[in-house]
């Protein structure tokens, strides 16, 4: 099973706004994110989402210089961006990337595809009980997954949250769990605020443009302790948090 990896961007962040084009040794962390998801043997295209707002339009250009195949949507119901762009080139698997994740490993998205190539799931993520770094997120499903929950998503956190509807809803998706042997999920290897931009410019600085993995950071870290201090403190998931708070101010609001 050959996967469509669709790569979740816009310029627009509210903690650090144009994240998505900051430098990473010498390219943008997008590209560094489309870089890492191509070295995965079984995704096939790699695509990035981002929307149809003029503030977006550097980030779409860029793509397209790059030869990155782009595709645009709504700013704010990222599900049918998610949706759209599936259609748009026909994918039947799909893995969900965010575009600050500069460090994500190739072999976990391999073992998330894995497990969604055995045929037992609809769904499939190293996310539902964390285990990984944050920032080595990988979520994998079948189209017919995604239609499903872009047809019956109706709460603002899950049409923002591409999977939210899937993973809430048990009974009717079968979801899957890809745990790492060892807890790392107290680990933040994702790039939400300048501390964090800052962490994974160290980790490439380190690294020296190597091919690299997990275990590589790992590593480094271990050698360079005082590389963890840099963006300690902060909160995983604070945007899905965020989202939740919308929902609860709709809900009051009716």
């Amino acid at each position: 099973m050959k996967a469509t990896a669709i790569i979740q961007a816009r310029m627009a962040s509210t903690r650090l706004p144009g994240k998505v084009m900051a430098d990473l040794a010498g390219r943008p962390v997008v590209e560094r994110v489309v870089e890492r998801a191509r070295l995965a043997p079984s995704v096939e295209i790699v695509l990035v989402a981002t929307s149809d707002q003029p503030s977006d339009d550097l980030l779409a250009a860029h793509c397209d210089a790059q030869g990155i195949p782009c595709y645009r949507g709504s700013q704010d119901d990222v599900l049918d961006r998610y949706y759209q762009a599936a259609r748009h080139v026909g994918a039947e698997a799909i893995v969900r990337l965010t575009a600050d994740c500069p460090l994500l490993d190739p072999e976990v998205l391999e073992k998330v595809l894995a497990a969604l190539r055995s045929g037992s799931f609809d769904y499939v993520s190293n996310t539902l009980e964390p285990t990984y770094p944050d920032g080595l997120d990988a979520e994998a499903f079948g189209r017919g997954a995604l239609e499903r929950a872009w047809h019956e998503a109706v709460l603002r956190s899950e049409r923002e949250h591409v999977t939210a509807y899937i993973w809430k809803h048990p009974d009717r998706f079968r979801l899957g769990s890809v745990r790492h042997h060892e807890d790392l999920s107290g680990h933040r290897w994702t790039v939400d605020e300048p501390q964090d931009l800052e962490f994974v410019r160290r980790v490439y600085t380190y690294l020296g443009g190597k091919r690299f993995g997990m275990a590589d950071v790992l590593s480094i870290l271990r050698e360079h302790p005082d590389v963890l201090e840099v963006n300690r403190g902060f909160t995983r998931n604070e945007g899905y948090q965020k989202s939740l708070r919308e929902d609860s101010r709709v809900v009051e609001d009716t």
